[in-house]
């Protein structure tokens, strides 16, 4: 901009966490200070940038134009093609300032990014109008090299406080990151050791995020218990470490005194219940989630809602399905939580969406795998709302009956999983459900046969039956089987609705936390997949080549 000032992009906290640099006259800038984030896959983590044109060096925005914005989701940039995601930029939401009469954009709360690069494009040479479009913004993002890194190690320790009255101790290690908040986070426990107060615990492997966050200097708490048959461990002491501090290795500075704060306040000779020695410490760069989906694996999400009649009447207020003109049912509510994240990890957002234990028009025939939108030939729909829609369509024309078959729906997107083995693709099966399990045996064998490919299950119980078979087919605690033979991992994740139902009422609350339960370990079980099979990220797709510059405007 000849004679103008430059400009700065500035993405918000409250939303702001942080400015660009200021890159004079110009209307294709391209920034280059990175915003380095925390990424959760789980979580609707929201967006905004704002560009201005700086027409002073006072911080104050209002004293400068405001030239556009953009809104996204960090799932919509990492989602994207490379991680490679174009905006426009527009006058949208905005206020006007009391004192120039400039407008300023609307304030709403969001979250962050680590930025590999942020540019613009065809940017107007002065203030926006409402609605009009104000050029593009290119958002790109990169993940940090330390959220790859797994670090591999083995305790042992010496001299433990005897806690068992007829033996020793039988000891174990819990350990905890620090959260930012002054909490600590449960990050990995070993096995019991039995009766020995000189334990040695096997080596473990845990990726570095897990433990520290990325931050090195963080502090990482450790635990020392006595095991108990009745879960009431006795506490032996703690101690507390950095990762910098382990990736020292054995050495004397990984000697660790074990202290009970409550022995030494009533001991003045106290001085500890132990000393933890770590052994060896390793670490290795892995493949990650990210680099899969910016190599260009897919994430193809199917959505299998329970027609039976337990659900009760739909046009009746006391049912599950009943359709509210003031608020979305739970049904509706599952659903919209967990597709408006994992749908930005489908590039054609064409969703597959099915409904079991209903009666069909025009026979009567009872159905455990129909699709929504009345297409045998393809049940996709496309987006969120594609599949509400339809939903809401199948709930004016089928008949609710019953029983409640899992099995069907199951190899149904498993069929989906074996045709694509090769990584590019990744199914994802949402099932909503009021009741128990009508199919039990079919099911868990369709889920065994289903851990062998590339598919996870996300199973959310709504309304307020006992849901206890539920929680046998997540394999958390015992992995799940069927005549004789093993799942070859745990794909299943089940949360009973009811737990993610807020006090308030506050159903934007709900969603977030019912999403962050379901989706948390869809990463972990998509890389085990790939590991399983030996399968590489591929390269990233390179990006398309900057449109040319505009000539600057003059004013």
């Amino acid at each position: 901009m000849s004679g103008r000032k430059p400009l700065r992009a500035w993405a918000s906290q409250a939303w702001k966490f942080g400015r660009t640099e200021v890159i004079d006259n110009t209307l294709n800038p391209d920034f280059v200070r990175k915003f380095i984030v925390d990424y959760f896959f789980e979580e609707k983590q929201n967006l905004r940038f704002d560009l201005y044109d700086v027409d002073s060096k006072s911080p104050d925005l209002s004293k400068h134009d405001f030239l556009g914005q953009a809104f996204c989701t960090l799932g919509e940039i990492v989602g994207s093609p490379g991680s490679r995601l174009e905006k426009p930029l527009t006058i949208g939401a905005f206020s006007l300032n009391s004192r120039t009469g400039k407008p300023m954009p609307a304030v709403s709360n969001g979250s962050g990014l680590w930025m590999e690069s942020l540019r613009t494009t065809g940017l107007e040479a002065s203030g926006g109008v409402p609605g009009k479009k104000c050029g593009t913004i290119i958002l790109s993002a990169e993940e940090l090299s330390n959220c790859r890194d797994v670090a591999t190690m083995q305790f042992c320790a010496n001299k433990l406080d005897k806690k068992d009255f007829f033996g020793k101790s039988d000891p174990f290690l819990v350990f905890y990151r620090s959260n930012e908040d002054g909490t600590f986070t449960i990050c990995h426990k070993t096995e019991v050791m039995k009766n020995t107060l000189n334990p040695v615990w096997q080596t473990f492997s845990i990726p570095v995020r897990a433990l520290c966050n990325g931050d090195y200097d963080r502090t990482i708490k450790v635990e020392v218990y006595d095991w108990d048959r009745d879960g009431s461990h006795d506490f032996i002491g703690e101690f507390t470490t950095s990762y910098r501090e382990l990736a020292r290795g054995q050495s004397q500075f990984n000697i660790y005194e074990v202290v009970n704060p409550k022995k030494k306040m009533k001991k003045k000779k106290y001085v500890n219940s132990g000393t933890v020695t770590l052994l060896s410490f390793a670490v290795e760069s892995e493949c990650t989630f990210l680099d899969y989906i910016k190599g260009g694996t897919q994430i193809n999400f199917t959505v299998a809602i329970d027609f039976t009649a337990s659900n009760g009447n739909p046009s009746q207020s006391t049912s599950l399905h009943y359709m509210s003109p003031y608020q979305l049912n739970a049904y509706a509510l599952a659903l919209t939580a967990v597709g408006e994240i994992i749908q930005h990890y489908d590039s054609d957002k064409m969703f597959p969406a099915l409904g079991f234990g209903a009666k069909l028009p025009p026979d009567g025939r009872v159905s455990h795998e129909f699709p929504l939108n009345g297409n045998q030939e393809n049940p996709s729909c496309c987006g969120i709302d594609g599949i509400l829609e339809a939903y809401h369509h199948s709930l004016r024309t089928v008949q609710l009956y019953g029983p409640t078959n899992f099995a069907p729906v199951v190899t149904h997107v498993a069929r989906t999983a074996a045709a694509v083995q090769d990584g590019s693709q990744y199914s994802v099966l949402l099932i909503i459900t009021d009741g128990v399990i009508s199919d039990m045996a079919q099911t868990k064998e369709a889920i065994v046969n289903a851990a062998k490919l590339p598919m996870s299950i996300i199973i959310i119980g709504v309304g307020q039956a006992e849901f206890d078979a539920m929680v046998e087919l997540d394999g958390d605690d015992v992995r799940i089987s069927s005549r004789g033979k093993l799942a070859e991992r745990d794909i299943v994740q089940f949360v009973p609705f009811r737990d993610y139902v807020d006090r308030t009422g506050n159903h934007v609350l709900s969603m977030a936390r019912l999403a962050r339960d379901v989706l948390a370990e869809i990463p972990d079980q998509l890389v085990s997949y790939m590991k399983s099979q030996g399968i590489r990220p591929r390269p990233p797709p390179a990006a398309p080549e900057p449109s040319p510059p505009q000539s600057p405007a003059r004013t």
